[in-house]
């Protein structure tokens, strides 16, 4: 069943045109996979994207992180900010599996590429993690290696969102809250290019929630009547994918810009709150061993940066929505449950346009 997601509520967000699926996979060669454990208090997952259709290994990507907060466990950052380079795909899980999901995809490309640690280095895994502690039970620690796997094969243009993969277990708004995406289109110098966001939304509460302006989770927290505990100890990784020609300062300056998209949908940017960013770039491969000839890198002009700088804080404010908007009711560790945004508009008959 084909999901609702923000605009289908007669939402739209910012100036900019969205991709053909308004998605990450927009970005031609990206794709994500997910695996979902939700079972009791088991509600958790597995969230890979794969940056391009190649070797990554091979032919790395101008990559660049950048943190807004830093309550986070990312693994490969510090890497990837001195060589301003991808070269694994990325992986998205909770936050006491990031060991694993590690070890599993440093396998994954030993498998694939028999150079490592013989003939050439080691190899820089990424993984990013957020704390779905309420609703699973993080300290069983139920993701195992074959899962992560499992993601990386499944992964495919169609992309679900909300409470799949690592979004399982995740809130967002004291809500439930999960995986979502979003894409813009703008042209430069009569080129297209496209920016894609993948968000894992695990932070804010209820009576900050804003769309468009207005103060939707206040009227919400009226209307339920609940004492929730508003109090913002979750994370956001925010996954940033761009077929724009840029050089790894250029990517970082775009980057982090996603912090405007969390503040439009409400985010304070709290203490307990890990906002981790992570950006690639398909326009240029790197080969991993050294060429005969110098490596040239294509950039735009910084001139031309304002049009990306819109586009990302367009598409990670309606990813943080679409994360919100197609979650579903999960119910988990020790009964502890969270509503889900859509149906709450349902029961308040609360329309959003």
């Amino acid at each position: 069943m084909q999901q609702k997601r923000i605009r289908d509520f007669g939402v739209k967000i910012g100036k900019l045109e969205t991709g053909q699926n308004n998605s990450i996979t927009d970005v031609v060669g990206v794709s994500v996979g997910h695996v979902t454990l939700s079972e009791g208090n088991c509600q958790t997952g597995v969230t890979a994207i794969i940056p391009h259709e190649g070797n990554t290994f091979m032919e790395k990507l101008i990559a660049s992180s950048y943190v807004i907060n830093g309550f986070g466990k990312t693994m490969g950052t510090i890497q990837m900010k001195e060589l301003g380079v991808l070269e694994t795909p990325i992986i998205l899980t909770n936050t006491l599996s990031i060991g694993t999901a590690s070890d599993a995809l440093m396998a994954y490309m030993l498998e694939r590429n028999p150079e490592i640690g013989r003939t050439t280095g080691t190899v820089n895994p990424i993984v990013g993690e957020c704390n779905d502690m309420l609703l699973n039970d993080v300290r069983a620690q139920f993701i195992e290696k074959h899962h992560v796997v499992e993601a990386l094969q499944n992964a495919g243009k169609h992309v679900i969102e909300g409470s799949v993969g690592a979004g399982t277990g995740m809130l967002c708004y004291s809500l439930k809250g999960g995986i979502g995406t979003a894409s813009r289109c703008f042209s430069i110098d009569q080129q297209m290019y496209t920016i894609g966001i993948l968000v894992l939304s695990n932070f804010g509460i209820l009576s900050d929630l804003q769309i468009n302006g207005r103060a939707i989770g206040q009227e919400l927290k009226e209307a339920l009547l609940k004492s929730w505990e508003e109090k913002d100890k979750g994370s956001v990784m925010i996954i940033v994918a761009t077929d724009l020609p840029v050089s790894e300062r250029q990517l970082n300056r775009i980057i982090k810009r996603s912090v405007l998209g969390l503040s439009r949908t409400g985010s304070f940017i709290t203490h307990g709150s890990g906002e981790v960013v992570i950006g690639f770039s398909t326009a240029t491969k790197i080969p991993h061993f050294k060429p005969k000839h110098i490596t040239t890198i294509p950039t735009i002009h910084e001139e031309d940066l304002d049009l990306a700088f819109r586009a990302v804080g367009e598409a990670t404010e309606e990813a943080v929505l679409n994360s919100l908007v197609t979650a579903s009711h999960v119910s988990g560790r020790d009964g502890n449950e969270r509503p889900a945004f859509k149906d709450l508009l349902e029961e308040f008959n609360i329309q959003l346009a």
